[in-house]
């Protein structure tokens, strides 16, 4: 499932929507490395004809807004004061990391600008748009609206529903097993898929195993295979048995086992200690949204990925399956109930069924 939104043309006059693509477009090219901050894109637009553009790179750098403003180039730096600024979320109107957009918007006179959606973070959620208005700006809200908050359909669940974008993910063959009965390897999906697989780590903020197939698989969860950046690992070992001679305790990639017994921070690795009185779901939920992790890509085993099922805390899945490889009496893969698939591609031979839960 592509992360960016390809750039509308029309052979008529451009309009907000077409600008508004392109901030879209700029955007995506950030995917897996802005969290927990948004995927922000900015245009600025004279007459007919973009001046500058700029979208957020990186967590912790400058937002859309100050990179488009920054690449105006000089000789149109007069065009600024009656331009219009197209930005794919409300400009920020406080201190983070970096100062609030807002306030460069209006110190640079910009008399128009266009934006997307709503920020949900507390810290902005209206008081960006509030500020401009007030500074005499014409602010058009709602543009793409849809378009850009799937864009940011990570950063949107967690700032409304307090809780990361949850993800799940499995391979599985021709009959629907996703591993031999006693455990050992199987190689389900072909080098294409593969290195999608790790593409799609790249995207999120960690990725997640169960205690199975940390020992069986004795996975790295990294992007080895794709030139992205590598999300936090994480791992339910409950009772603290896994042997840190596996690949995940390698201290090489930050991890966190999330266990019964006990609370320990060590470079790169953190032990997170949560109880067995309660479902372990909304504890790892909660504890992740406390370390402000907005996205997790759920990998196995199938215990692990059928719980979040079953509490329905769960956003997605992406279902793998070789068509031509039959797992005669092997673990069955999880049960997803109810959609659809919204999507279904071919790669070779494995078919990748993408489900949404709405």
């Amino acid at each position: 499932m592509q992360s960016s939104i390809s750039l509308k043309y029309s052979s008529s006059p451009p309009s907000d929507e077409s600008y508004m693509y392109r901030c879209l477009e700029l955007a995506g090219l950030a995917i897996g490395y802005t969290a927990p901050n948004p995927m922000v894109g900015a245009v600025l637009v004279h007459g007919e004809k973009i001046i500058a553009e700029g979208y957020h790179q990186a967590y912790g750098q400058a937002h859309a807004e100050v990179n488009c403003l920054r690449s105006v180039p000089p000789e149109h730096e007069h065009l600024v004061p009656s331009s219009v600024l197209y930005v794919s979320l409300e400009p920020c109107a406080h201190y983070g990391k970096t100062p609030p957009c807002a306030d460069l918007i209006i110190e640079k006179k910009i008399p128009k600008v266009v934006v997307g959606c709503r920020d949900p973070f507390r810290e902005v959620d209206g008081k960006g748009i509030e500020k401009l208005k007030s500074a005499g700006i014409v602010v058009k809200t709602g543009i793409l609206e849809k378009e850009c908050r799937e864009l940011n359909r990570r950063f949107m669940t967690f700032h409304t529903r307090y809780r990361p974008y949850i993800i799940l993910k499995w391979a599985q063959g021709a009959d629907g097993r996703i591993a031999n009965q006693d455990r050992s390897r199987v190689l389900i999906t072909n080098e294409i898929t593969n290195r999608l697989v790790h593409q799609w780590r790249s995207e999120e903020s960690a990725v997640i195993v169960g205690t199975n197939t940390a020992l069986y698989d004795n996975p790295v969860l990294t992007t080895r295979l794709y030139p992205g950046p590598d999300p936090v690992r994480l791992v339910v070992d409950m009772d603290l048995r896994l042997p840190h001679s596996l690949h995940l305790f390698d201290q090489a990639v930050k991890t966190i086992v999330f266990n019964s017994l006990k609370h320990e921070e060590l470079p790169n690795l953190l032990f997170y200690q949560v109880t067995r009185e309660v479902s372990l779901v909304p504890q790892v939920l909660h504890a992740l949204y406390q370390m402000n992790i907005g996205s997790v890509l759920i990998e196995g085993g199938t215990r692990l990925l059928q719980s979040f099922i079953d509490d329905g805390a769960w956003d997605e899945a992406r279902v793998i399956t070789n068509r031509s490889l039959w797992i005669s009496g092997g673990i069955p893969a999880p049960s997803l109930p109810g959609p659809d698939p919204i999507k279904t591609e071919t790669v070779l031979s494995d078919s990748i069924s993408y489900f949404r839960n709405f």
